[in-house]
């Protein structure tokens, strides 16, 4: 899976998950606990609406305008389960990889230490 893939799966299952925990979180709120910038958190958010997994509500007790709840639809709900699983593969296969690594970078140090001069 592409490193792109991977961060927008990521940051789908991110927002989902903050969402589901505080519908009420705005957009900076979300920016700032994703550690991405206000519009690429607008963007995902126009995302995820678009495909029908979010819905915005406006509340009108706030003091701002422009305050919306941002709720997990049923689609939205299926999706953070499939993007959580599919995300979970993509960790367990670089895992996989990196552990891989691990092992020839130790042998490969043991080696080294037992044929350097004394």
């Amino acid at each position: 899976m592409p490193e792109e893939i991977s961060i927008h799966l990521d940051t789908h299952l991110k927002v989902l998950r903050l969402l589901e925990i505080n519908p009420q979180m705005n957009q900076r709120e979300l920016a700032a606990a994703l550690g991405v910038s206000l519009g690429k958190t607008n963007f995902c958010l126009k995302a995820l609406l678009d495909k029908g997994l979010l819905k915005a509500q406006n509340f009108q007790s706030s003091k701002r305008k422009l305050a919306y709840a941002y709720f997990l639809t049923p689609a939205g709900i299926v999706e953070k389960s499939a993007l959580a699983g599919r995300f979970l593969k993509h960790k367990v296969h670089e895992y996989e990889q990196l552990r891989v690594e691990i092992e020839s970078l130790q042998r490969e140090a043991a080696n080294s230490d037992t044929l350097a001069p004394r």
